[in-house]
């Protein structure tokens, strides 16, 4: 029953530390990601992890141009990953979603603080963006689905109660 708790006490991070977390706990959270479910177990979702403080920060300035803004949509955190899934499958989007959420709660289970970025899909829709992937060896048609963002927490995650009438039963 740890997994319920962990995913009852997942919150999102928007203040990280600026020390980068070791790499084991980071392919630990990647791990997890790599078993998501999948359509018709077709893998499609990949993730490219992004700790180069120069890339990380340029995929911070596009990210912010997209939304309008100059301050850093990745709220200070040293690593980014980014999933991406090949469009050819229907299911693609579920797919990087389901990886999205995967990686989300590994991180939490780990002691990392994470958070859903969204503009993925726009970033890399874009020549620099499109730029960037051909340069990480990323071929195919691929369409970006989230950033998840990971650091050690500055501060916890607010918990939000939960709203009631979100559950109906029919039998």
């Amino acid at each position: 029953m740890e997994a319920l708790e962990t995913m009852k006490t997942r919150r999102s991070v928007r203040a990280f530390e600026s020390r980068k977390p070791g790499q084991e706990l980071i392919d630990k959270v990647i791990e997890a990601g790599l078993y998501a479910p999948s359509g018709m177990g077709m893998q499609t979702a990949i993730v490219v992890e992004i700790t180069d403080k120069a890339v990380r920060d340029r995929l911070s300035e596009i990210n912010g141009e997209i939304m309008g803004t100059k301050s850093d949509p990745f709220y200070g955190a040293p690593v980014v990953l980014a999933v991406l899934a090949r469009k050819e499958s229907p299911n693609h989007v579920y797919d990087g979603a389901l990886m999205m959420g995967n990686l989300l709660n590994a991180a939490h289970a780990v002691g990392l603080g994470s958070c859903w970025i969204n503009r993925a899909r726009e970033t890399f829709e874009r020549e620099d963006g499109k730029k960037m992937l051909a340069e990480w060896g990323v071929g195919g048609d691929y369409e970006g689905i989230g950033f998840c963002i990971l650091g050690y927490a500055q501060r916890e995650g607010k918990t939000a109660p939960r709203k009631d009438g979100r559950v109906f039963y029919v039998g």
